[in-house]
């Protein structure tokens, strides 16, 4: 497995193509040439194509390591597997520093699902892996919302400070109609735009989201919606 393989060197990336080719290599110190017989997977988050224009990757290695391509959304795209990747890590960590199951509390994993993931899965394990070792000591085994990061924690993921302040000055009609938008909108962003998941899991009708939406004066997804499926 070649991880970041799109960073290479253009030296090594001429080494690597005469691997590929010949199935032959000589080991570093030796002269002797030898066989190897191997499947290769690498991964990357370079645009290859935009690479090889500019000429950072060779083509010839491009075209040999593209027979099977597989992409992978980031996991802003798949918000869904978010509580499940945090299961897999967090166990993990626990097992790796040797402390408790992590749990993570309702409003903490909003937080976590309503984050944008510059860094996606790789910044998610870090989070994380950071969380089980900076764990206070009346706090172990759970993740409560002051114990994220501050770059979750600037992002929100519920009702920002404007528009809490708008309610909080607001008549109790327009206050809640500020609610529903925001609400509203983060569930949007959580499944990425798609109104038949987030009519599902607010338990809602679709076409009464759409109406809602109309309502409080909210960009219609229903064309997006309908290409996502």
């Amino acid at each position: 497995f070649l991880d970041e393989v799109g960073e290479l060197p253009l030296t090594t990336q001429v080494r690597l193509l005469r691997v590929l080719e010949t199935g032959e290599f000589i080991r570093v110190g030796s002269s002797r040439s030898q066989k190897t017989d191997v499947r290769v997977v690498a991964a990357t988050n370079v645009n290859m194509l935009q690479a090889v224009q500019k000429g950072t990757f060779r083509e010839d290695l491009y075209y040999r390591l593209n027979t099977v391509p597989i992409h992978i959304p980031a996991l802003r795209e798949r918000r869904e597997d978010i509580h499940l990747l945090f299961r897999y890590f967090a166990q993990q960590a626990g097992t790796k520093y040797k402390a408790p199951p992590l749990t993570l509390r309702e409003d903490a994993m909003q937080l976590l699902v309503n984050y944008r993931w510059p860094g996606n899965v790789r910044q998610l394990r870090n989070i994380i892996e950071r969380t089980v070792i900076l764990a206070p000591n009346d706090r172990i085994g759970r993740v409560d919302v002051d114990m994220l990061p501050q770059e979750i924690l600037g992002e929100g993921g519920g009702v920002t400070h404007g528009a809490a302040n708008a309610m909080m000055g607001a008549p109790l009609r327009e206050a809640r109609e500020t609610f529903e938008r925001e609400y509203l909108r983060v569930q949007i962003r959580r499944f990425s735009g798609n109104i038949s998941r987030t009519a599902t899991f607010i338990g809602m009708e679709r076409s009464a989201l759409h109406r809602k939406l109309k309502i409080l004066g909210m960009v219609d997804c229903r064309g997006e919606d309908e290409e996502q499926g």
